[in-house]
């Protein structure tokens, strides 16, 4: 969200999404730059979003209100910086250095867009970069630099976002899937969804409140999905505590990997419901 639109801060704090994206660069334009940076630390700083992460995308590193940018962001409390159109390690590397000389608590990470051609063939080397946490992919201006159609199914571009998510899950970070602008197309957003999680995508970026319901829903576990996690885990337990090597859970054989994406799971579930009963008790 345009952290310009002092409306659009306030209102994100009743909102069901878990990360919170203020931004300072595309969505603001050059003459309320320094006002937009100043309101986007001083909601950082607020406390007042709940459990949800603040993260401010700032300008480019080429531009003018780079520095000034990532010096503001330092001491915001924020819990990340997402740095647009990142082309290469190099990129991550200038910011994390300028994060260091600016004092920046360890804790806070970077998040790299990718959105560019030379960005998604250096994807392996910017994903092993040091403070980098997560990937964002930039589809809507990756389209206008491949040239490319950006229809429904994103056929020209799944070779760009599966290069990003092997990148990512190669180094352990998160992985988020771009935009959808269609306001209007519920049916083709959700469509969207479905083949994002399909793909290994963590979640979604979103342009608009409206889809959030969608976006949650399809990303979130559903109830069927936590039941059948925990009776994994009490049944794999239970069958470690009997001593048996292999464990079977409704005929699947188990193993710790699929306890680990169980717990994860449950976990998701439960931040998510964190975040509902935040944004409930706001608009109370």
């Amino acid at each position: 969200m345009p952290a310009s639109n002092l409306r659009a801060l306030a209102k994100a704090k009743t909102l069901s999404a878990d990360v919170l994206i203020f931004d300072l660069e595309d969505a603001v334009a050059p003459d309320v730059k320094e006002s937009a940076r100043a309101a986007a630390v001083a909601a950082a700083k607020s406390g007042a979003y709940g459990s949800r992460d603040i993260l401010i995308r700032v300008n480019g590193l080429d531009t003018e209100w780079f520095a000034d940018d990532i010096s503001a962001v330092a001491a915001s409390g924020a819990d990340g910086v997402v740095l647009p159109k990142v082309n290469s390690a190099s990129d991550v590397q200038s910011a994390d250095q300028k994060l260091q000389a600016e004092s920046a608590p360890d804790e806070l990470i970077l998040w790299a867009m990718m959105e560019t051609p030379k960005g998604i063939l250096a994807a392996a080397d910017i994903a092993a970069s040091s403070r980098l946490a997560g990937m964002i992919i930039g589809t809507a201006d990756l389209a206008k630099d491949l040239h490319c159609a950006h229809p429904l199914d994103r056929g020209p571009m799944i070779l760009s976002l599966q290069t990003c998510i092997l990148a990512a899950r190669a180094n352990g970070l998160w992985v988020l899937d771009g935009v959808h602008i269609d306001l209007e197309d519920d049916r083709g957003f959700e469509a969207v969804c479905r083949q994002g999680k399909e793909l290994g995508f963590d979640g979604k970026t979103l342009i608009h409140p409206k889809q959030i319901a969608i976006a949650n829903e399809v990303f979130a576990p559903s109830a069927e999905d936590v039941d059948r996690a925990r009776h994994l885990i009490n049944q794999h337990r239970k069958a470690i505590a009997a001593g048996k090597g292999i464990t079977v859970v409704d005929g699947r054989l188990v193993e710790s990997l699929h306890v680990h994406e169980a717990e994860q799971l449950i976990a998701s579930a439960m931040a998510i419901e964190e975040l509902e009963r935040d944004a409930a008790d706001v608009q109370k």
